[in-house]
């Protein structure tokens, strides 16, 4: 099996990357130092800062007005995507700590944003259950706890609208799908990832980006 290209990603190239895509606005950057001072032992949750302008080039390309956040943390990935939506587009962001989104709320506010996101604070499939069924999301962004990931896979895909992607983080969890004796939420990454494989209502490309993201549109 040939291994394609084989780039080692050090510290200079990953700063390299970075200094080439879009760069953070002053809040955004604000928003990644607060999580890492205020939750150090919590800070990885956060999606990594090449992911910001990724999600918001995709919720760009396929034209989104309706987006769907499964796990917002305190807020990073939502600023990042409500930035990317039109002045009338909505995005639903599901999370269970108030704790941790009240620094979104605070940074959403100051980036003039928060019209644009709704913030449900409860269980992530009480929420999306309680949605329309009919297809009406355009973008959706899941990473939330990894033993729900099927869950919320199967409350998104029929609610996807023609054409709509959902992205999905952590998909390689730090090496660990690789392991025959996973347990845990390694173990129920690779179940996701073979369910999300054999999903028909999909089209799904598995990248290494970060921790792995998989993006899949709805056929």
């Amino acid at each position: 099996m040939t291994m394609g290209n084989d780039t080692t990603i050090t510290a200079e190239l990953y700063a390299y990357m970075l200094a080439h895509n879009p760069p953070l606005g002053p809040v955004q950057r604000e928003l990644v130092e607060t999580t890492y001072a205020r939750f150090p032992d919590h800070a990885g949750m956060q999606s990594a800062e090449e992911q910001a302008p990724l999600l918001a080039f995709l919720v760009r390309l396929v034209g989104a007005r309706h987006v769907v956040e499964v796990g917002t943390f305190t807020g990073f990935s939502a600023l990042a995507m409500a930035r990317a939506l039109p002045a009338d587009g909505t995005l639903i962001a599901c999370d269970i700590s108030q704790e941790w989104t009240a620094y979104g709320r605070e940074a959403w506010e100051k980036a003039g944003v928060a019209d644009r996101i709704d913030l449900r604070i409860a269980p992530a499939l009480d929420t999306l259950r309680a949605m329309p069924e009919e297809p009406h999301i355009d973008f959706a962004y899941l990473d939330a706890d990894k033993g729900g990931y099927i869950a919320y896979w199967e409350e998104l895909v029929p609610r996807m609208r023609q054409g709509g992607v959902i992205a999905t983080d952590n998909v390689l969890f730090h090496g660990e799908v690789t392991n025959p004796e996973a347990s845990g939420p390694a173990a129920a990454i690779q179940e996701f990832n073979d369910h999300v494989k054999a999903d028909p209502r999909m089209d799904s490309v598995m990248l290494t980006v970060s921790d792995g993201l998989t993006l899949s549109r709805k056929k």
